[in-house]
């Protein structure tokens, strides 16, 4: 996708250290829309040799980031929830693929599934739901 597209969201996932930090990419940006993926590192699993659940709330949250942003105006979460289905495996990459739901005035809903390895078809990890609110300046 050409970085004109979506440049504000673009010049956000830029200056995200943390997102950067857990090594995920960007796969999909669109209107509404974002997949981002993250390979789960020795460094991120858990006392049960599981990825950690904050991580992969990280990666639904890094996603629903984008798409709420893929519309222009400075967009934040109000909120968000996870439940978490299967846990994620060392080497495993996590693919999160985020999707507006309703967006009205300045609140949106946006969706969020996190699948294992195959971004399509891949076994579901979690399910997220995202609350945003659009700002009018920081």
């Amino acid at each position: 996708m050409p970085e004109a597209d979506h440049p504000e969201a673009r010049a956000m996932w830029a200056a995200d250290a943390a997102s950067a930090m857990l090594g995920m990419q960007v796969d999909f940006l669109g209107p509404g829309r974002a997949r981002v993926s993250m390979l789960v590192r020795p460094d991120m699993v858990n006392g049960h040799d599981l990825c950690h659940g904050g991580l992969i709330a990280s990666l639904g949250d890094s996603a629903f980031a984008l798409a709420c942003n893929s519309h222009g105006p400075v967009t934040v979460a109000a909120g968000f929830g996870v439940d978490f289905l299967v846990p994620g495996r060392l080497g495993q990459t996590l693919h999160a693929d985020a999707r507006e739901v309703s967006r009205r005035g300045r609140s949106g809903i946006y969706d969020v599934t996190v699948r294992a390895d195959d971004p399509e078809a891949g076994e579901v990890v979690a399910e997220f739901r995202g609350r945003s609110r659009t700002i009018t300046s920081r």
